[in-house]
């Protein structure tokens, strides 16, 4: 078991039986942050642990997932899905990159059959980037950050904000931080932009309105460098 988590139970929203959980400890050193909001901490992978697996039908999902109220047809959907689907369930009270991703792609699948909003398949494609990114998978990280940055465009342009803890400016800025680490610095600017424009946000989101200022400008000078180089 690793020092920096606990283990809880808690109900499947699918089983409805209690499954157990791990939750990371709040006390953790942060060490740094990426570009797209992405926090590394001393010693402790704190994604890893980010996605909950039920050890009885295997139904995946964040501590908010499991929270949501779910209509019995899409239970009987979604219990016929992880039936006809099985995957290793087995409770691990630490977990690898490979637990991770076995997790967060079975949660995908899951949030797919809830309907759940694009920024929330977004949020979590874009944190399955972070898992391949820790162990420099570079092709599979870039992979899941095209589908984030592409989900969250859809989103912006379709779904109402905030949605939780995130506003559209905050979604705005991820989408252009994603984009910067992809090397495409034309939808970089593009979003970012639609952030340093908006007076609204310098007021209301002065962190983030700040931050797509100074990624701004880490945008201009590797568009000119990328000049220099042609």
């Amino acid at each position: 078991m690793d020092k920096n988590t606990f283990v809880v139970e808690k109900p499947c929203p699918i089983c409805n039986q209690k499954t157990r959980v791990i939750k990371p400890k709040s006390r953790l050193l942060m060490v740094k942050q990426d570009p797209d909001t992405c926090i590394h901490y001393k010693d402790f992978n704190i994604y890893y642990y980010r996605i909950w697996l039920c050890e009885h039908c295997g139904f995946a999902g964040d501590e908010k997932t499991f929270g949501v109220k779910i209509t019995e047809r899409t239970r009987a959907q979604i219990k016929e899905y992880l039936e006809a689907n099985p995957i290793d369930k087995d409770f691990l009270d630490e977990h690898t990159a490979g637990d991770a991703i076995n997790a967060f792609e079975r949660a995908i699948e899951c949030l797919d059959l809830l309907k759940a909003p694009l920024a929330k398949k977004a949020s979590t494609c874009h944190q399955l980037a972070w898992i391949y990114r820790s162990i420099d998978n570079k092709e599979m990280e870039e992979e899941y950050l095209k589908k984030a940055a592409e989900l969250y465009a859809q989103s912006l342009a379709t779904e109402r904000y905030p949605m939780g803890n995130l506003t559209d400016t905050g979604a705005l800025f991820v989408t252009g931080a994603i984009y910067y680490l992809l090397n495409d610095y034309g939808n970089c600017a593009s979003f970012l932009s639609r952030i340093i424009g908006d007076q609204n946000a310098r007021i209301r989101e002065r962190t983030i309105f700040e931050k797509a200022r100074t990624l701004w400008e880490d945008v201009r000078a590797a568009q000119k460098e990328a000049e220099k180089k042609k």
